[in-house]
C-alpha cells in the first residue's frame, strides 16, 4: 500500500477516536462524508461482518446489495490487510454483547 499518512490523517484519526457517543460520531460523519460515502462504508463493513460469519459472496451480494468485486476487495482486506476490519469486527461484537 502506498504511504498516505499525513498530519491531516493523524488529526482525523485522533478526533474519531476521541468522539465518545454514537450520536456525536454520526453527526461528525454526516458533516464529513457524502451520503453515498457513508452508505458505501456501511456496506463494506456489513460485508466484512458477513464474510467473517462465513457467508458466501452470493448471499452477501443479495442481502447487502454490493457487487461481488467489492466483496472480493473486502475479503482481501479482511484476510490480508492491515487488520482494521478484524479489529473493528471484534469491537463491534463486544459492543453488541454489552447491549
Amino acid at each position: 500500500m502506498q504511504n498516505y499518512h499525513s498530519e491531516e490523517l493523524d488529526n482525523l484519526i485522533r478526533v474519531i477516536t476521541a468522539i465518545q457517543t454514537e450520536e456525536d460520531c454520526l453527526a461528525f460523519l454526516e458533516d464529513l462524508c457524502t451520503i453515498k460515502e457513508l452508505q458505501d462504508m456501511a456496506q463494506r463493513f456489513e460485508t466484512a461482518i458477513l464474510l467473517d460469519a462465513g457467508k458466501n459472496y452470493q448471499e452477501i451480494a443479495s442481502s447487502v446489495g454490493i457487487s461481488t468485486a467489492t466483496i472480493s476487495r473486502v475479503s482481501r482486506c479482511l484476510n490480508y490487510g492491515s487488520g482494521g476490519y478484524r479489529t473493528a469486527i471484534s469491537c463491534f461484537k463486544k459492543a453488541e454483547n454489552k447491549q
